[in-house]
């Protein structure tokens, strides 16, 4: 799927934006229907009168939420030092350009760890059972297709050639499988396997409210994106009721 999702970013169609609606849609369904429940019968515990698996489900939201908003000021410094050299007339050279393709590099590395991370998703997530493990799979799977696409467009975006980007694309493919391979080194905990799935079931809402959905219907606001969000929904719903 990620793989695809690197195709697909090579020939943008019009239609992007209903994957992208689908995609968020089967997230916000994992987390709320599977995800949630299991890390709360994982970790019942309470601290401070709050089941502990939701402050991890917070504390996943609010990191990634953190660690965006210090990349876009870091942006927006950049763009502002880029509008002040252009005008004052000074020109760009080698030197800014290769900061630049670094830049890019750095974003699509930091996919790729991320994909590794989702791999050990999906191991965790088996080790607390098979359904479990299942749903996480199928979410994580929607996941990569928009990691896939951002992955070579970032790459590609920042000034890198088109082999670079498709190295990042492959390393980004094989980085789930690495990291399920990890969890098959050891057994998780049950306390601590429901703190992880809290954690990232904060990290896949804030994936899917912040970045896909927004992104899905930034350039088409329709109603059939919308209808791809609720027919992901639903999907998740059936799937978990099934299992």
């Amino acid at each position: 799927m990620t793989l695809v999702g690197g195709f697909v970013a090579q020939r943008t169609g019009d239609r992007r934006h209903l994957v992208l609606g689908l995609a968020a849609g089967l997230m916000l369904g994992v987390v709320s229907f599977d995800l949630l429940p299991e890390a709360i019968e994982q970790a019942p515990e309470k601290l401070h009168g709050v089941p502990e698996a939701l402050l991890m489900f917070a504390a996943g939201f609010l990191l990634i939420h953190v660690v965006e908003r210090a990349v876009a000021i870091h942006r927006g410094h950049e763009g502002e030092y880029a509008a002040h050299s252009h005008t004052h007339g000074h020109r760009h050279g080698p030197g800014h350009r290769h900061r630049e393709q670094g830049v890019g590099l750095a974003a699509a590395s930091a996919l790729v760890l991320h994909s590794v991370m989702d791999g050990f998703a999906i191991g965790a997530a088996f080790q607390a059972g098979t359904t479990v493990g299942a749903v996480v799979a199928i979410a994580v799977v929607a996941h990569d297709f928009a990691d896939g696409f951002n992955t070579y467009t970032l790459t590609r975006l920042y000034g890198n050639n088109r082999r670079r980007a498709l190295a990042l694309l492959a390393a980004d493919a094989a980085a789930p499988v690495v990291g399920a391979a990890i969890t098959l080194l050891f057994t998780i905990p049950d306390h601590l396997l429901g703190l992880y799935l809290g954690f990232f079931a904060g990290f896949l809402m804030y994936l899917a409210t912040s970045d896909i959905l927004p992104e899905a219907h930034s350039p088409h606001p329709s109603r059939t994106t919308l209808a791809c969000t609720l027919l992901g929904v639903g999907a998740m719903w059936l799937v978990v009721g099934l299992t």
